[in-house]
């Protein structure tokens, strides 16, 4: 009895993999008829389940490969010819016999399951009788009963002749299980030729464990010889290091699988649901060999479903809307993989119309996931990205593809879990694209060791951009506040700054005035930010080990890991430590942290502003790249030098301009309500040859960050001209003109 357990759990991993091929082979016929070779191979897999099944004595399952194996043969000698019916009738035969074989695995023998239509209806077919097939909605892939995977291994012989192939497989009907469909890498069947053996993943994950508890004991004798003088235990451990390196390697390459075993499914899932739509979508795939650790393929599975799904669904238009708009009317979904800094890039990108930005919004405000205000302030960027938000959809109707408002919020989240980031770009009428970034691996990273609060913590070096020391003078004279936010410019862009300390709460005495600041700058969501934290230690290799269940809903922190002195320290999230000091956030609708100009989607050069008031009627702007810092003196702080108003500021004595008053002097009407200085003074900080000048100000609005036309309404001193800027006028001030005619008018008057 052990025997046949063994034979039908191998005949099970085999028929699964067998069947998985099928569905590439089915919908590759479909494109190409005339491939002989690919039919006489389908014809061979069926044959051969058919043939073992029978030994096996499972009948049901026997029935319904018969059917199918009788129809494929007509197709194969030339009696019957390739028709979309029929595909779609022998694709229902293989979801027929993966439902069986998902019964057998769980031990329910062939199961209750009716497959008395499908018999019909391909009995019906290899008759020649008409028959009109309703597309099935794709079938969820249940998995393999025994999970494998295999080291990559040389691909086994092929056969000569087609002829010969079948006759093989005749005469040994359980052998052929094993051997590879012509044309497709023979992987882990390649140990019916002897050139690999079957794992069980089972026992490559506790391989990997092992493995990992080696790199920890590795890192702590590493520790312990570095503080030790002598040359031969230094010896040992440099050979242990060695040894365990590449022995970390060797096991993590048996964990990789490629990409491609992933999307091998994707073309039947577009077959399918274009058929539904009414749709004509072709496939094309780049980069199938690009490997992941198996955990990670596992992980992107379903999102990767979600977003072909979506792009069926809402991305490619039918082939009546593409005619009238000149495109073809079969569109094109491509998907690419290719490594890139430590990472994998997936790239779906569709030629369909693209995200409708009117409707998004539109669908957004009728469920309240934003506000009108911030729908009206938004950019296309940002509009695009509410698909990610929960519980939206804009399907008008409920069906069995989409609309249930579950998909592009799951895509997000399961990406971000695994340490990966997802954007999406789209352009009205030309397609969409989506790029998932996520880890090669995630049981051993290169990681950034760091004190703060007195405990150590690791960050992940894939979100790690640089590292920045600012000393004494930098620290006091670099660090600014924007709108109570810490910020430092960093080769001319505003950097937020995030204190770990702060954030985590630790408990931690502030830092003194003055004192070194560390500033690890991290990127999120393509979002640059920098931690201050107490020291900076250094790189080392650490073994990811999951939180526990009290801890999983802490979104500061991705894992844990055993330092080399054996005290285990917390892994960052840093996209999750970005959102709680947001600077990243869902509905955040503008950006302090890039003052240099930008291009937005139509290729238009983009600003950085400054947004305030003179008055509660003049708006004006003046560009960020002006501004050193944002001031808010005391009224009794400001002092009269002359005609000129002045400040104490930073040890000099800086003039300050009221615009109000200073745009009048200009020949400017008087701005109406202008208020005198209240408790206290907003001022804009301009610095010219290392001289500050305050611009007095009513109120700073916001900083914005927009394509930029200029409309010379009429030559007028101080002004440079008006601007739309957020769907309203704004008057852009001429910082030097108004400082040089002020200051130079006072000079004048004083001599």
């Amino acid at each position: 009895m052990a025997e046949l357990d063994d034979l039908v759990r191998e005949f099970l991993v085999e028929s699964n993999e067998n069947l998985d091929r099928l569905d590439q082979d089915f919908v590759a016929l479909e494109k190409d008829p005339a491939a002989r070779e690919r039919l006489a191979s389908i014809f061979r897999t069926i044959h051969t389940i058919k043939g073992t099944c029978g030994f096996l004595g499972f009948s049901k399952l026997e029935s319904v490969a018969h059917v199918g194996e009788s129809l494929l043969s007509k197709l194969r000698d030339g009696e019957l010819g390739v028709t979309s019916d029929i595909i779609t009738a022998l694709l229902r035969m293989v979801d027929n016999v993966r439902e069986i074989l998902a019964s057998i695995a769980e031990g329910a023998g062939e199961g209750n399951g009716d497959y008395s239509q499908t018999i019909a209806l391909l009995t019906k077919l290899k008759d020649g009788g008409p028959a009109t097939v309703a597309p099935a909605a794709p079938a969820a892939h249940p998995e393999p009963a025994v999970s494998v995977a295999a080291a990559p291994v040389e691909e086994a012989p092929k056969m000569e002749h087609a002829e010969d192939a079948a006759h093989e497989h005749d005469n040994h009907p359980a052998q052929a299980a094993a051997k590879p469909a012509d044309g497709v890498p023979a992987g882990a069947n390649a140990a019916a030729a002897g050139g690999g053996i079957r794992v069980d993943v089972g026992l490559l994950d506790k391989l990997m464990n092992l493995v990992g508890e080696l790199v920890l004991a590795r890192n702590q004798i590493l520790q312990f010889s570095a503080a030790t003088e002598n040359a031969t235990l230094a010896g040992s451990t440099q050979r242990l290091n060695l040894i365990t390196s590449e022995l970390q390697e060797g096991v993590m390459k048996t964990r990789m699988q490629p990409i491609g075993n992933v999307w091998s499914k994707f073309p039947r899932i577009v077959r399918d649901l274009s058929q539904m739509c009414g749709k004509k979508i072709r496939v094309e795939m780049e980069g199938k060999e690009t490997e992941l650790d198996k955990t990670i393929i596992e992980a992107i599975k379903d999102p990767l479903t979600h977003v072909i799904r979506n792009s069926v669904d809402h991305g490619v238009e039918t082939p009546e809307t593409r005619r009238k708009a000149g495109k073809p009317e079969e569109g094109l979904l491509s998907l690419r993989a290719f490594h890139e800094g430590g990472q994998v890039n997936i790239e779906i990108i569709d030629d369909g119309g693209g995200v409708n930005i009117d409707r998004v919004k539109k669908k957004a405000l009728e469920k309240g996931l934003i506000t009108a205000e911030h729908a009206a302030r938004m950019s296309d960027r940002e509009a695009t990205n509410l698909i990610f938000l929960p519980g939206f959809s804009t399907a008008e109707k409920v069906t069995n593809v989409s609309g249930r408002g579950v998909g592009m919020d799951v895509v997000k989240t399961n990406i971000e879990k695994i340490g990966g980031t997802v954007d999406v770009q789209s352009k009205t009428g030309i397609g969409t694209t989506l790029r998932i970034r996520i880890p090669l691996t995630l049981a051993i990273i290169p990681a950034l060791i760091i004190t703060s609060g007195g405990d150590r913590f690791a960050i992940p070096q894939v979100s790690l951009l640089e590292l920045v020391r600012l000393g004494e003078e930098q620290a006091k004279t670099g660090i600014e506040d924007i709108h109570g936010a810490p910020v430092y410019r960093l080769r001319g862009n505003l950097l937020p700054l995030v204190n770990l300390n702060k954030q985590l709460q630790t408990g931690a005495p502030p830092a003194t005035p003055g004192s070194p600041v560390n500033i690890v700058v991290l990127q999120a969501d393509e979002r640059q930010f920098g931690l201050v934290v107490d020291e900076i230690n250094d790189t080392e290799e650490i073994v990811v080990k999951p939180l526990g269940k009290l801890f999983k809903g802490l979104s500061t922190f991705a894992g844990a890991t055993i330092m080399g002195d054996g005290r285990v320290a917390l892994i960052l999230d840093v996209m999750g430590l970005a959102q709680k000091s947001n600077v990243v956030s869902e509905s955040k609708d503008r950006s302090v942290h890039d003052t240099v100009a930008r291009t937005d989607d139509s290729g238009q050069a983009k600003t950085a502003l400054l947004l305030f008031r003179v008055s509660d009627t003049r708006r004006m702007a003046i560009p960020l790249s002006l501004v050193a810092r944002l001031e808010e003196f005391p009224r009794e702080s400001i002092e009269q030098s002359g005609d000129l108003q002045v400040v104490q500021y930073r040890g000099q004595i800086m003039p300050l301009v009221p615009l109000s008053k200073a745009l009048a002097e200009q020949g400017l009407p008087a701005p109406a309500g202008t208020p005198a200085f209240g408790d206290t003074v907003q001022v804009i900080v301009h610095t010219r040859n290392e001289q500050s000048v305050g611009l007095v100000v009513d109120r700073i609005v916001d900083i914005v960050e927009q394509a930029l036309v200029v409309q010379r309404t009429g030559i007028r001193p101080g002004i440079l001209g008006s601007a739309v800027i957020e769907k309203r006028v704004t008057e852009l001030l001429d910082v030097e003109g108004i400082i040089r005619a002020t200051l130079h008018e006072t000079t004048a008057a004083a001599a």
